[in-house]
């Protein structure tokens, strides 16, 4: 048997970039829908025994109808080619308020055609699954209201309701195993956050606490395979082991933070009594690019930020972000411009500049005490700590000016020897300090 599991589709997600003009959807919304069309041709094409997928259609548990109408076109097209569909329902699917309905309540209220929506800790069997050889326990994503309902917990403690939960559910699905087919193959599936998971930078859109499994749960050697949802980073928690514990990842990347993560969906290979043989298939998205440079002092500034970046050709069609820390006395010294330029076949640019303060001078430990410089001695430490150029030639001015010698008047003669200079940047200098 082989199931296509896929979750976090997110397909709202519009944080970068302008709207089509031709559908008036924003353009990174066409990206998300672009994986979710690969997943649903895949799905027809190879007629997989199974779609499951593991929550989180959309950011926001209150989509707007436009984004609604292009999960269900999808959703629509694998009922129509009779492809066998479980939805999970994930955090950001459902409202906070119990018995509200959830984000894609429609499939259940309609009884769309091949297809289920699972808002509740459920036990399916053959006779809840289209008559397929196959059993699911679903663990989805219930609000803590819900939860407490469910198992008719109280509020007086707060702290101790997830703990009661874990404990209740551990149970639940103890139970269940119990009454399992033990010739027939079994499917964990539940959006949660799993014990030994590494996440990757979706805690940005996640909504509340986190209602996390145990690694004994999951990891019960009587399930065939465990697909889960809500962590974004593509793993398997049991590597090596079985069953798979599989987090697929989000179908498209969603921020910077996930720009070195590839993505994809999962196909298990599903067999009662054989280990379980998985096909990491991935999508093709939008890529990310993202640099942080660091400049010091006597750096070619220009070159140096152009040669952290790809070539022009290689950055066509990637969200680019440039993060530069730099002295604040170079900020003139960046050419936003040319940098632009090399970036202008990008979809999005991002440049960020973080100027950093420079650090107080700092006096040696055997002088504690300005009292015991004179001023000439602090401004040499002065010259020293911030690396100016000219020094020697500076501290030789700063002697001038502070002797009862008469500064010499400024003539053709010393304008001519690089004198006059230096007096102005002593200013400068001195002003400053």
């Amino acid at each position: 048997m082989r199931i296509l599991h896929f979750a976090d589709a997110h397909i709202d997600m519009a944080n970068y970039g302008r709207h089509d003009p031709a559908s008036g959807l924003p353009l990174r919304v066409l990206d998300f829908l672009k994986s979710l069309d690969t997943i649903v041709n895949t799905a027809i094409e190879e007629r997989v025994d199974l779609v499951l997928f593991a929550g989180d259609a959309y950011k926001d548990r209150t989509p707007a109808p436009t984004f609604q109408r292009e999960w269900g076109k999808r959703i629509m097209r694998l009922s129509q080619a009779r492809v066998f569909t479980l939805l999970l329902i994930g955090n950001h699917d459902v409202s906070p308020a119990y018995g509200r309905a959830h984000a894609i309540q429609e499939f259940d209220t309609l009884q769309v055609p091949f297809v289920r929506v699972i808002d509740r800790p459920s036990f399916l069997g053959p006779d809840d699954l289209w008559g397929m050889p196959l059993q699911v326990i679903a663990i989805p994503w219930i609000a803590r209201s819900g939860l407490m309902a469910y198992f008719e917990l109280s509020a007086e403690k707060p702290e101790e309701i997830y703990q009661s939960l874990e404990e209740r559910i551990a149970a639940l699905v103890e139970e269940w195993l119990e009454r399992a087919d033990p010739t027939l193959p079994i499917v964990f599936t539940a959006h949660a956050s799993v014990e030994g998971a590494a996440y990757g930078a979706e805690r940005l859109v996640m909504l509340g606490n986190d209602f996390t499994l145990s690694g004994g749960l999951v990891k019960n050697p009587r399930f065939n395979y465990v697909a889960l949802g809500h962590i974004h980073k593509p793993q398997d928690v049991n590597q090596g082991q079985q069953p798979p514990v599989v987090y697929p990842g989000s179908i498209e990347r969603i921020d910077f933070g996930e720009a070195q993560e590839e993505r994809c969906f999962v196909i298990a290979h599903i067999a009662a009594g054989q280990p379980t043989r998985l096909e990491w298939r991935p999508l093709q998205t939008r890529p990310f690019v993202d640099r942080r440079v660091r400049l010091q002092p006597g750096d070619a500034v220009t070159e140096t930020l152009l040669a952290s970046l790809p070539s022009s050709e290689a950055l066509e069609g990637a969200i680019v972000r440039l993060v530069i820390e730099y002295p604040r006395t170079m900020d003139a010294l960046i050419d936003d411009a040319a940098l632009r330029r090399h970036a202008e076949r990008a979809f999005e640019f991002h440049l960020v500049k973080r100027p950093q303060i420079e650090a107080r001078v700092r006096l040696p430990h055997d002088q504690t005490t300005m009292n015991t410089l004179t001023p000439l001695e602090l401004l040499e430490l002065y010259w020293r700590a911030t690396n100016v150029e000219d020094a020697e030639a500076l501290q030789a001015l700063a002697r001038q000016l502070l002797s009862d010698e008469e500064t010499p008047p400024i003539t053709r003669s010393n304008r001519s020897s690089g004198q006059l200079p230096l007096l102005g940047k002593m200013s400068e200098r001195w002003r400053s300090w």
